[in-house]
């Protein structure tokens, strides 16, 4: 008996250090980051379609429940000369970027970008695409590396051709499947917005 406890006895001791050294290494072991996430948004305010004149744009609400949602920093693209507050007149305007692929000024920056992993880009259908000033806060940092979420308000269009044209401006980003909400529903109906973000989300 004397001589199985002898054996015993370090091999217990050697299971007891061998599991201790263990439980040490994975307590060791570093916490993976947290993802920081940025919700940017190009949303109009004034007289839009289908919706009349509105304080809050159709995107913007979209954007503030996603922020809500993931926890995300909000930040609102908007162009250093505001586009005019009567629809035909913004239509017009922007239309006339779409033709010569203008960039307008746009003002703020967002702080620390190269810490956001993720960026949910919000902006509403014009010509079957995000709004010129978009691309122009796209071109303003880099996105290398950085997985991109669109999002937009539209009116019968859904993500026109925004997701090919954003892959194609972010070559070296993920750009990943986009959430399309009617304009009008999200001005009118949060609780829809609410479980289509989270509907989105989930996926």
């Amino acid at each position: 008996m004397k001589t199985i406890l002898s054996l015993l006895l370090p091999l217990c001791l050697f299971i007891g250090c061998t599991q201790s050294q263990d439980a040490k290494s994975q307590k060791a072991e570093p916490k993976p980051k947290p993802q920081k996430v940025l919700v940017a948004f190009f949303s109009k305010t004034g007289d839009n379609y289908a919706v009349g004149n509105i304080k809050v744009g159709n995107t913007h609400k979209v954007a503030q429940e996603i922020a809500s949602q993931t926890n995300g920093t909000l930040f609102e693209i908007k162009p250093a000369k505001p586009y005019p507050d009567a629809y035909k007149a913004c239509k017009e305007v922007a239309e006339e970027e779409f033709k010569t692929n203008a960039r307008p000024k746009i003002q703020g920056y967002v702080e620390d970008m190269e810490e956001y992993d993720t960026v949910y880009l919000g902006f509403p259908i014009w010509w079957g695409d995000a709004p010129m000033p978009v691309y122009t806060f796209l071109e303003k940092y880099n996105f290398n590396g950085k997985h991109i979420y669109p999002f937009a308000t539209h009116e019968g269009s859904a993500m026109g051709h925004s997701e090919s044209a954003l892959k194609k401006a972010l070559p070296k980003s993920t750009v990943h499947k986009g959430l399309a909400i009617y304009g009008h529903t999200a001005q009118k109906d949060a609780k829809f917005v609410e479980t289509a973000v989270k509907n989105w989300l989930k996926d």
